[in-house]
């Protein structure tokens, strides 16, 4: 056995860059690589496609474009490839892999681990209420996909079996790593902290280029984005490790662009919930190891709580809107009374019909003025939500009809003719017991033995975290200065929650951010799109924060209206709120890394 392993972050989503397998395979000592395709909307998706060809509901593209291409260097190199490209259908999408590996002459082997797809079980669920919202759940007929997020047991019992290539359906997207570790290093269930750092390995990597310079805050460091390397993480049995990229390829590893990634869609970071263990990520360290290569260590680890997190995504509705630009005085004014006029006439007519009104009317308006002049550009979103289609579809019709009465300066870029109402598929997650989910893994068609473990139930206690020293408040020079000046910043979703990770430039700077940063002033920035309560968590490890925004996404993803229905803006509005710190701290401090 090798003492350390080096596993490749080939897909963070499905329509993710096909290059990136060809590029990490240029690295001769890889061991796996792990490919993340699926988030809520993608199972609706793949659903849909399913029912109508059985032989569908995967990601067709990594058979088609990903495997095809590079079946034979990896069967070459013996590196193992581990994914939830199965979808809704991971045994369709393995037959379709081996049809490919045959056509190659290959002997490569296929496993297939079924078992999160509880579609045919919903009957059993009927009872439950949404885990957030509290809202019972929908009828039968809506329910368009009801899945587990499986972690990395079965996965492991493939990998022990002889897989050469393990396909999934709803697992966690960090299990895939944890799953390769927990067989290379012989990590059991019981080494918590182990498992923490798989974990935290696999969260790095599961977003692809996000660790390497993509969405980062100082983002022209990452050069050429069209050449960006891939993650590669090279982990040791002790479960410390060195995230880096291959050699040739631009991005930037910094332990900045790193600890972005860590801090990405988690929530609290010192209860961080997986299917195979409770995560602590607030002494996380992290530090230049050299160029592009950033050490990390100090992740922690509990036992699991017994429960798996169920999503199951379901049809409430349609959605239709439009986006248009608008220019000349007042332009802001303008567009809103086009829209409105589009709105007024399409209610008309649902209240002679008798109809329901729309059941949530978004308009959204972003540009300003580029100079000194009262001349302004306004790109506009005007969207509604029905029960009806034809509805949805009446709202498009009437504002398009009064683009010939509008005010001056509209147009449109056109094409592809006026959009079309398409179905809201919203989200309804909840919990069941580990132990009832039944599980098969085969390889080649041949099942394998796996038994879930019971785990005995364990609830994580809420921990009264760390905060920083106090802001010092006898200051004689004070200086104000945007938080990007002292922080990098990224942000997220989950459901219909947001975060927004926090990291200081230097380590000095932290009680002022966290001074200025109250829940009360989050809340404030957010306020136009914040309906529940904002927290936060301090991670004295990389001197950062994670903040957490409740019910701030209208619902998120495509059950929302909103322009940014995933809060990835969030975190550059947060990056221009002001911030009050000492001038000495300024003129002394080196930033460096964290």
């Amino acid at each position: 056995m090798k003492h350390s392993l080096r596993i490749g972050g080939a897909s963070g989503f499905w329509g993710d860059a096909p290059h990136a397998t060809r590029q990490l395979l240029r690295d001769p000592d890889l061991d796996f690589l792990v490919y993340d395709y699926l988030a809520e909307i993608t199972m609706s998706i793949m659903a849909r496609a399913r029912l109508k060809d059985s032989e569908k509901g995967y990601a067709v593209d990594f058979v088609s474009e990903v495997m095809t291409q590079n079946l034979s260097r990896i069967d070459e190199l013996g590196v193992k490839v581990l994914s939830n490209a199965g979808g809704v259908n991971p045994m369709a999408c393995a037959n379709a892999l081996r049809a490919e590996i045959a056509e190659l002459g290959l002997n490569l082997k296929v496993a297939v681990v079924e078992g999160d797809d509880l579609l045919p079980r919903a009957a059993e669920f009927a009872d439950r209420t949404e885990m957030f919202s509290g809202t019972p759940m929908p009828a039968a007929e809506k329910i368009a996909s009801i899945n587990a997020y499986i972690g990395a047991g079965p996965i492991v019992a493939a990998l022990k079996a002889g897989a050469d290539i393990v396909v999934t359906g709803r697992c966690v997207d960090s299990a895939l790593t944890l799953a390769a570790c927990m067989h290379h290093f012989g990590w059991g269930q019981g080494d918590h902290d182990l498992l923490a750092a798989g974990s935290l390995a696999g969260h790095l990597l599961e977003c692809g280029p996000q660790a390497t310079g993509g969405n980062f805050t100082d983002w022209k460091l990452a050069g050429d984005i069209a050449q960006i390397g891939y993650p590669v993480a090279e982990i040791s049995a002790d479960g410390s490790m060195v995230l880096t990229k291959p050699e040739g390829t631009t991005g930037c590893v910094t332990p900045a662009s790193v600890c972005e990634q860590m801090l990405y869609e988690i929530g609290d970071p010192r209860g961080y919930i997986l299917p195979d263990v409770v995560c602590d990520f607030s002494e996380v360290r992290m530090e230049q190891a050299g160029p592009d290569r950033v050490g990390v260590t100090g992740a922690r680890g509990c036992a699991p709580t017994g429960q798996l997190k169920v999503s199951a995504t379901w049809v409430d509705g349609y959605r239709v809107g439009m986006t248009f630009l608008i220019n000349g005085r007042e332009a802001r004014q303008k567009a809103e009374v086009f829209a409105q006029a589009g709105l007024d006439r399409a209610r008309a007519i649902l209240n002679r019909l008798g109809a329901p009104d729309y059941r949530e009317v978004s308009f959204e308006a972003y540009g300003g003025r580029p100079g000194d002049s009262d001349y302004e550009e306004i790109s506009f979103k005007a969207a509604v939500k029905h029960d009806d289609a034809r509805a949805a579809g009446l709202f498009l019709r009437e504002m398009t009809g009064a683009a010939l009465a509008a005010p001056p300066g509209l147009h449109i870029f056109t094409g592809g003719g006026r959009p079309k109402p398409s179905p809201v598929v919203a989200l309804f997650s909840f919990l069941v017991p580990a132990i009832t989910l039944s599980y098969r893994v085969t390889l080649e068609g041949k099942n394998i033995p796996y038994q879930q473990s019971e785990i005995t139930p364990n609830e994580p206690k809420p921990i009264k975290g760390e905060v920083p020293e106090p802001a010092e408040a006898d200051v004689m020079d004070w200086v104000s200065c945007p938080l990007e000046e002292l922080a990098w910043a990224r942000s997220g979703d989950k459901g219909d929650k947001a975060n927004i990770g926090v990291i200081a430039r230097h380590a000095a700077y932290m009680p002022y951010i966290w001074s200025a940063l109250t829940e009360e002033k989050v809340s404030a920035v957010f306020s136009d799109y914040l309906s529940g309560e904002a927290e936060r968590f301090y991670l004295p490890g990389t001197h950062s924060m994670n903040i957490l925004l409740h019910e701030v996404l209208g619902g998120g993803g495509i059950a929302s209206l909103r322009n940014d229905a995933q809060g990835k803006s969030f975190a550059q509005l947060l990056l221009a709120t002001p911030v009050r710190i000492p001038a000495r701290l300024i003129a002394n401090s080196e930033q460096g890394g964290i």
